[in-house]
């Protein structure tokens, strides 16, 4: 299998009322989420690696209607846990992750791919913040109010 690229997205998928989808980790129970995945290829555009994670994560249609893919023009650069590093190249430690929100209509069905993910939850933005065990993640979801609403 080849190495993944060290280079992701974070989309944190939420309702209009501030509802966020959080996945639980088929690879690590307890591990709640928002939406990541790497690229497939170095070229690859950002929000194309976002809406495709999207699609195979939850089965959600990023441009479907009702539905908007913003780019936060945030990244995040981390160390990435020692227990996945031997899915990059060797001696890469750490990834770039490119944050999205997509906001989502109440209600948006989710059918989650079992082989990456067992469980989903919408959970109130602070809520969902506080279930991360990322600490990435749970800073980019306490951005949401600020994020989604540009004007505030």
């Amino acid at each position: 299998m080849p190495s993944k690229i060290p280079q992701s997205v974070l989309v944190v998928i939420h309702t209009p009322a501030l509802e966020v989808l959080l996945i639980e980790r088929a690879d690590a129970p307890g591990f709640w989420q928002s939406v990541t995945g790497a690229k497939d290829f170095e070229d690859e555009p950002w929000a194309a690696t976002a809406a495709r994670e999207v699609a195979e994560e939850t089965g959600i249609d990023a441009h479907g209607p009702g539905c908007t893919l913003s780019d936060w023009g945030l990244e995040n650069v981390y160390e990435i846990y020692p227990q996945w590093r031997h899915r990059y190249a060797p001696g890469v430690t750490h990834n770039t992750e490119h944050l999205f929100g997509l906001r989502v209509p109440t209600g948006t069905p989710v059918r989650l791919s079992p082989r990456e993910h067992t469980a989903h939850a919408w959970l109130p933005w602070r809520a969902a913040a506080d279930r991360c065990f990322s600490p990435s993640n749970a800073e980019a979801i306490l951005w949401l109010p600020r994020l989604s609403n540009p004007g505030l």
